[in-house]
């Protein structure tokens, strides 16, 4: 009989989790391209067939809105390095959302890819100073893409969009 009711509490859990799927907002601001295509690119990992139970919004930092950030239960951010910092287009994102959902968001966790000219260190700093105000938890290691953007950087990034969702899709975070 245990075995049963064990079959029956799994089952109402996964026809729960079917129902109330987790949500992933993936943000980014892109100029030239490059932190573009790897947003696409993490978006693909993210909406990988395997991953059944993951919503995900795929959105420029300059249409993102607070009610998007609490939506989310998991954070993609994607920005160029500009001047040794993230894009403006994103600051303005953090700008406008942050006091909205001060207090309204638990922490959400997050991850980062990056399209740098130089180190992508300085962007990088930057975001996880602003993070930890959300507050955000970072979850997975940045993708920095130094230089010319490759299929490896792409790669890192369908890989990261895909840990993301698949971690949200099973409870890790």
């Amino acid at each position: 009989m245990a075995a049963i009711n064990g079959s029956d509490d799994f089952g109402k859990r996964a026809a729960f989790h079917r129902l109330n799927p987790k949500h992933l907002l993936i943000v980014y601001h892109s100029q030239r391209g490059s932190t573009g295509r790897m947003a696409q690119a993490a978006f693909d990992g993210a909406t990988d067939p395997e991953i059944e139970n993951v919503e995900t919004r795929f959105m420029r930092a300059a249409d993102a809105q607070p009610e998007d950030l609490l939506w989310a239960q998991g954070l993609l951010i994607g920005t160029p390095e500009n001047f040794g910092y993230m894009s403006g287009g994103m600051k303005d994102f953090f700008d406008r959302t942050f006091y909205p959902v001060e207090g309204k968001i638990q922490p959400l966790p997050y991850a980062v890819f990056i399209s740098a000219e130089n180190d992508g260190t300085g962007a990088l700093r930057a975001i996880r100073r602003i993070a930890t105000g959300y507050p955000f938890n970072e979850v997975a290691e940045p993708v920095i893409a130094k230089g010319d953007l490759t299929e490896t950087h792409l790669d890192r990034c369908r890989e990261l969009g895909m840990t993301l969702a698949a971690g949200l899709d099973a409870g890790i975070f």
